[in-house]
């Protein structure tokens, strides 16, 4: 440690750390434009200048090093007019139109240019102007005018999303901000470059002029995409919502968010919506109010069980709903005595579940990995925030390992890639094992050949200290997922790595942990979407899209005597017979749990849309209409302290540490598996990012509706 004197206080800071690390430790605000925690050190705004003894002229306190009994002054005569000086020249080219800025009432510059600003400009000269620039339909280039050129996006490209799309050409006055020969930004990150901007060069294109920063209300929320749980604020203006930023959450997502988390907000606000219960009665909807369409189904799904069984009912749920919606569905499903209900929509083997799968470490972990192996997994699309945060690991010397069925770019460096079928995934994987084994000298789990880079990933693996084995989107949904896993877990026993999955959705842990799986002599979920069920209850999915089975669905449901979809959007109108509108994320409260079986609960941020009910409660009066037991729940919190497994501390709710786990009994199975594991494009993985207008428009959006209409 080393200790340096700050504006006549001793500060003890780690040696190697600029003078600026010193002053956040100390609580003193020092401005700055291009400086970010996040991000490298370019020193290129000089707005930090800072007067340190014995220097003949202010250093940047960004770039500067602390020593051994240094004495800084940041309020002293000479770093006021050090820094009043860089803003005049900051402010000589910058147009006057904060009135019209987006950015206005929450710009760094306007802010700062209030304690270091002149009244008057010694500048007559015409102001620069810089052409504006379209780099795709998130963020606007509109006014590059303004860029002071602190290359935080620049930056941001190269080191945390791992792409460098923004770049500085020409030099001087002339130096511009801009994608290389007219192309588009497309990282999956790229909405953070608009957080970033101290300025307004870059801002939302969706939420472009529509509304003033001090008119909006902020309210935390949690993502309901992926499985990362990003923690959000929601910026809402007359009960409608704006805009989505990132919450700060060291643990979770750090300060930044993926694109669908920020710009999914969309859908939220259009025509697709839902408004009012509707009743398809030969063959032609009409609209009904709450109590008419819950006593037509609640009548129907008597009635089926009457006449069928209750066998014949079955309930698909998405694991994007919340841990409430989730336990009052198995709860109604086994009230009825029907053993039909599954969330585990896109997979094609389904186990009995042996413990919840999670990702078998924290979230915070993946910056410090030395070693990962990835299997089955588009890592940067499927889990952009995991994607970083190995990132991180990799710029500090983590070597990583992918198992796949083709060579992705993931925006990072990969030390060794086994490119195998995925139908012989479970073979390539023991030939991993194979190889292990023939380092340690132990006998392999089932034959495998050590082959070249089988040997490559091997050491690789045996190597280093922190490491972790993580199973993706598509070994999960793959036909022999057990297999995979089984030898998954025999390879981490042998090389000290943890075995788990990355997770597909939001609530995927929190949909094992409710018990939204078949009961005994039930059917799962690729059973129930092939056909043999009378009534079918349908919570937030939409099979043609969200299942495995995909369009050949509506056939097999369209044969059924009763569907009854419960969806915030018009969906699966083409088979259903009573749609419900439900209410989305910022509609309703309720809990996520991501993939570390981190629990996060939020509340409702606007008003439910129109007719719009929360899904919790919907299903709570069916129940009741059904006149089963134990539904007599008052509130969401209500419902969560009565998921078996949760547990409820004097701290708050947590999960049940004891019913996580990725061990497994199955046998390992090398034969060939029949078809390719379904895995959903990055902007087709939930209803709500399907009905994003900016996100579909993008280069990932465009690629995706592009490869549905070959497969149709």
């Amino acid at each position: 440690m080393i200790e340096i004197e700050l504006d006549g206080k001793k500060v003890e800071v780690v040696e190697g750390s600029m003078v600026m690390h010193a002053a956040e430790k100390a609580g003193t605000y020092i401005p700055h434009f291009c400086y970010h925690k996040k991000l490298s050190i370019a020193a290129n705004c000089r707005m930090c200048l800072v007067d340190v003894e014995k220097a003949p002229k202010p250093m940047p306190a960004c770039a500067t090093p602390v020593t051994q009994g240094m004495v800084v002054r940041t309020k002293s005569e000479k770093a006021i007019k050090a820094q009043q000086s860089v803003m005049e020249f900051l402010l000589i080219n910058h147009p006057l139109d904060c009135p019209i800025c987006d950015q206005g009432g929450e710009c760094q510059l306007q802010d700062l240019a209030v304690g270091y600003g002149g009244s008057t400009s010694r500048y007559e000269e015409e102001k620069r102007v810089v052409f504006h620039k379209d780099v795709g339909p998130l963020i606007s280039m509109e006014e590059m005018s303004r860029c002071i050129h602190c290359t935080r996006c620049v930056r941001f490209g190269q080191e945390v999303a791992g792409v460098m799309e923004l770049g500085m050409s020409h030099r001087g006055e002339h130096a511009e901000i801009e994608t290389f020969v007219g192309q588009t930004v497309d990282s999956e990150l790229s909405g953070n470059m608009i957080d970033l901007c101290p300025v307004g060069a870059l801002t939302s294109k969706p939420f472009r002029y529509s509304a003033r920063t001090w008119e909006l209300s902020r309210r935390k929320s949690v993502s309901p995409h992926d499985s990362t749980g990003a923690n959000l604020i929601i910026q809402v203006k007359n009960q409608r919502v704006m805009r989505v930023v990132p919450l700060e959450n060291e643990a979770v997502n750090e300060c930044w968010i993926a694109d669908r988390d920020r710009f999914s907000y969309e859908a939220l606000n259009s025509d697709e919506r839902l408004n009012a219960p509707m009743l398809k009665q030969g063959g032609v909807w009409n609209t009904v109010d709450w109590k008419t369409a819950l006593e037509y189904v609640a009548n129907g799904l008597r009635q089926v069980r009457a006449e069928r069984g209750a066998d014949s009912i079955g309930l698909l749920a998405s694991p994007h709903c919340t841990l409430e919606e989730l336990h009052l569905a198995a709860a109604l499903m086994k009230g009825l005595g029907s053993p039909n209900i599954d969330s585990r929509l896109r997979q094609a083997e389904f186990p009995s579940p042996e413990g919840v799968r999670f990702l078998g470490t924290s979230i915070a972990s993946l910056s410090e990995l030395q070693r990962v192996l990835v299997v089955g997994s588009n890592l940067r699309k499927d889990h952009p925030l995991f994607a970083q945060r190995i990132r991180q690991a990799v710029r500090k010397g983590c070597f990583v390992n992918s198992l796949q069925d083709q060579i992705m770019d993931w925006a990072l460096p990969v030390a060794n890639t086994l490119c195998a079928d995925a139908s012989v995934w479970v073979q390539a994987l023991a030939d991993v094992a194979a190889a292990v084994a023939a380092e340690k000298g132990v006998i392999p789990p089932v034959p495998g050949t050590a082959t070249d880079t089988a040997m490559a990933i091997a050491k690789s693996m045996l190597a280093g200290e922190r490491k972790a084995i993580l199973l993706g989107n598509a070994a999960a949904h793959h036909a022999r997922a057990s297999s995979l896993l089984a030898l998954a877990n025999w390879i981490g026993g042998q090389t000290g790595a943890s075995v788990g999955y990355l997770t597909e959705a939001a609530n995927t842990v929190g949909a094992q942990l409710a018990g939204v799986a078949p009961g005994q002599n039930g059917m799962n979920a690729s059973q129930m979407l092939g056909g043999g069920l009378k009534a079918v209850v349908l919570l937030n999915c939409e099979p043609e899209f969200d299942s495995a089975v995909g369009p050949k669905s509506k056939e097999a449901l369209g044969a059924a005597e009763m569907v009854v979809s419960l969806s915030p959007f018009k969906a699966n109108m083409d088979f259903a017979d009573v749609v419900l509108p439900i209410a989305p994320f910022t509609e309703t409260s309720g809990s996520f749990v991501n993939a570390e079986a981190r629990l996060q609960s939020f509340h409702a941020v606007v008003q439910p849309f129109a007719e719009t009910r929360p899904a919790w409660k919907v299903l709570r009066v069916l129940a009741n209409l059904l006149a089963l037991e134990d539904f007599g729940f008052e509130s969401s919190q209500d419902v969560l302290r009565a998921v078996p497994g949760v547990q409820v501390l004097p701290e708050g709710i947590v999960v049940r540490q004891e019913r996580l786990s990725t061990a497994t009994s199955a046998t390992i199975d090398l034969s060939p598996a029949p078809g390719q594991p379904v895995v959903a494009a990055i902007y087709q993985l939930d209803g709500v990012v399907r009905r994003a207008p900016s996100l579909q428009m993008t280069a990932d959006g465009r690629r995706s509706a592009g490869a549905k209409e070959v497969a149709a």
